[in-house]
């Protein structure tokens, strides 16, 4: 069998370099994922600003380039979950693919990479309308699975400042990265029928003290740093939803049968 597989380089600040690799293309998954490079703070407001330009850069050649016909943009559940409080007796307040985080609040707690995720996000939608290109956005929860943590310690450490407070507010979910592979293939298959819009990509909430403490230790974490201490704390509890996705990867398939 003929290996058809070809790698390419191109330079993300320079649109005509993406356009040269995008060509010949009909798919494009973006799933930027910066790192520190002092390895230090996990992600800071130059690096968001240097991602929601890479986003710009890697839509434009997107529209440019005849042969694509749709794009998958990787985005964040952080880009859904800070919101400013919500008072409300009755009900609980939903999070789902209809959600934004507030730009001031994430400015305020300096929460760069919500931040980020967000623009980058918006500057995606913005730039697909404007050029009528077919794009869907999955915002996955913090990713999760063998050694992954270690391995991209910079996203781990970026999503996680404000653990706590999305603990207590009921938005600490993972998910397994076989799980977001699965949902980017399946959503780029569906685009041409069923698939549009955000999705919201998650396994599981910590609800639980002895879950948040797992998953300190599993990504080498103290466990105070996610639970802290709940006695002072009274704080908006939300629930998430991710019905949209689960309908989308887990609908029934039809069968027809020929007379």
């Amino acid at each position: 069998m003929r290996n058809n597989l070809e790698i390419i380089i191109a330079k993300l600040n320079d649109v005509d370099s993406l356009v040269k690799a995008f060509e010949g293309c009909r798919g494009i998954f973006h799933t930027s994922a910066f790192t520190d490079p002092a390895g230090l703070s996990g992600y800071t407001k130059s690096m968001a600003e240097i991602e929601v330009n890479v986003t710009e850069n890697v839509m434009e050649a997107c529209a440019r380039t005849p042969s694509i016909k749709r794009c998958v943009f990787t985005s964040s559940l952080a880009a859904c979950i800070w919101q400013d409080n919500v008072n409300s007796d009755l009900t609980t307040p939903i999070i789902n693919h209809g959600s934004w985080s507030s730009e001031s609040l994430c400015i305020d707690k300096k929460l760069w990479y919500a931040l980020d995720k967000m623009r980058a996000e918006k500057a995606a939608w913005r730039i697909a309308n404007e050029r009528g290109l077919k794009l869907t956005t999955i915002c996955p929860a913090l990713i999760t699975g063998p050694e992954f943590c270690h391995r991209n310690p910079t996203a781990t450490i970026a999503y996680l400042k404000g653990a706590q407070k999305m603990y207590f507010n009921g938005l600490l979910a993972t998910v397994d990265v076989k799980k977001v592979a699965e949902a980017h293939a399946c959503v780029f298959k569906e685009m041409n029928e069923n698939a549009y819009g955000r999705y919201i990509c998650f396994d599981n909430v910590i609800d639980a003290q002895s879950e948040a403490e797992k998953l300190a230790k599993d990504i080498g974490m103290p466990k105070e740093k996610i639970c802290g201490d709940a006695s002072n704390i009274s704080l908006q509890r939300y629930e998430l939803s991710n019905n949209k996705l689960c309908r989308l990867m887990f609908r029934p398939i039809r069968c027809f049968s020929e007379n």
